[in-house]
């Protein structure tokens, strides 16, 4: 006698329940097409500098291979709580409040995790990085997402995050610059967020992997604020500002009671960040930033470039401030998100991703990333006028808001 099971139904329902990754599931749309220019992936174009690769070689031929400490290499640790200092007059105990992990997404995780009791409420503005909600329901939270809009440039305010808040909320995760929009917060609103925090006794995420991106100003660093220091998880890493989207190290600054409680979860995951990608990591900090600097006036440059290209062609778009991704409107050629991405990429083999991947804020829009060369996207912005021309769309008579 055979016996049928339904084995879907064993999956824990709230993974079940869990969508896939809107960028995922049209990047494999994109697969399927010959000849495209992507313009959707979050990752420079630029490899990693050859002085970092060759710390990562040079390591290997020592025979570094073995685990590093739970927390990540001491003196790497060291060299991030010195680069903190310096940048944000933020000072960390690199010993205590560091945390070395496995990328950014991990250091998420991590927190979410340590911190979040059952039902417990996330604020996250919106449009947002596609996994930070499904992160905050895995760890048993509730993502409460906050929607704004191009005409407030795509900024949370504190009056918003105090309509927000319940007697359930406990956290509020940032991401300035953001991703997808480009957007980024100005010191005064953020020290009006800060004082809402304060008030209402949260804990705040600060994920600032686009910090180095900023092009508008100075980044404000959460924890470098009055009050912020003990109630901030600062998460960053390596993969945008330094081209190391494949090493993978990331890493955690925050109260010791806070990432001690993450290196315990960490402790039994992942054990520790790869000892060569922390090696190579190093290298990044003590010499680092020239090359660093050089890539972020390249992405500078295409910054202008693009915003001027869809007005152009009469798709609305703010300036972004920070990041490598402009969102421009493209509701103006009569499609949805998913529409004009899927017809763009079957006429004309351009790719972007559905504003909506973002959340329902996100509908109407595309992100479209500028870590791509120069002639890849004037070529992709001619065939995209193409497209936008052939459904009546002209260019922009006004500027969309900064």
């Amino acid at each position: 006698m055979t016996i049928t099971t339904d084995w879907s139904q064993r999956i824990n329902p709230t993974v079940q329940a869990m969508p896939p990754s809107g960028i995922r599931r049209f990047f494999d749309l994109v697969a399927e097409t010959k000849g495209v220019i992507s313009l959707g992936i979050g990752e420079p174009d630029f490899v990693t500098p050859w002085h970092i690769r060759e710390a990562c070689i040079y390591s290997l031929e020592k025979g570094y291979t073995m685990y590093t400490s739970n927390s990540g290499l001491l003196e790497l640790r060291e060299a991030i709580a010195a680069d903190l200092e310096n940048s944000y007059a933020v000072r960390y105990d690199p010993r205590t409040q560091l945390l070395i992990t496995v990328g950014v997404s991990e250091a998420l995780d991590l927190c979410l995790r340590a911190l979040l009791l059952p039902g417990d409420e996330v604020l996250i503005p919106e449009p947002s990085y596609v996994s930070y909600g499904p992160c905050t329901s895995m760890a048993g939270g509730v993502p409460v997402f906050m929607p704004t809009g191009m005409d407030e440039g795509f900024r949370i305010s504190a009056d918003l995050v105090e309509r927000s808040i319940t007697p359930r909320t406990k956290m509020l995760l940032l991401c300035y610059p953001n991703n997808p929009t480009g957007a980024v917060m100005d010191r005064a609103e953020l020290e009006k967020i800060a004082e809402v925090a304060v008030a209402h006794d949260l804990i705040v995420i600060s994920d600032e992997i686009y910090g180095r991106l900023t092009y508008t100003g100075r980044h404000t660093c959460v924890a470098s604020l009055p009050g912020m220091q003990e109630r901030t998880l600062l998460l960053n890493g390596f993969s945008k500002a330094y081209a190391m989207t494949g090493w993978r190290v990331g890493y955690a600054a925050g109260n010791s009671d806070f990432i001690a409680a993450m290196t315990k979860i960490h402790q039994y995951s992942m054990l520790c960040a790869p000892t060569m990608g922390q090696m190579a990591a190093l290298e990044a900090l003590k010499s680092g930033q020239p090359a660093m600097r050089q890539m972020i006036e390249n992405y500078n440059r295409r910054r202008s470039v693009v915003v001027h290209a869809f007005r152009d062609m009469g798709l609305p778009c703010f300036e972004p401030g920070g990041a490598f991704y402009a969102f421009p409107q493209v509701s103006v050629a009569g499609l949805s998100s998913e529409e004009f991405a899927e017809q763009l990429l079957k006429e004309e083999q351009v790719a972007l991703v559905p504003g909506n991947a973002f959340g329902p804020s996100g509908e109407g829009f595309a992100r479209v990333s500028y870590a791509t060369s120069l002639e890849d996207l004037s070529e992709a912005f001619r065939r995209m006028t193409r497209f936008v021309r052939r459904r009546g769309v002209r260019a922009c008579l006004i500027s969309a808001p900064a």
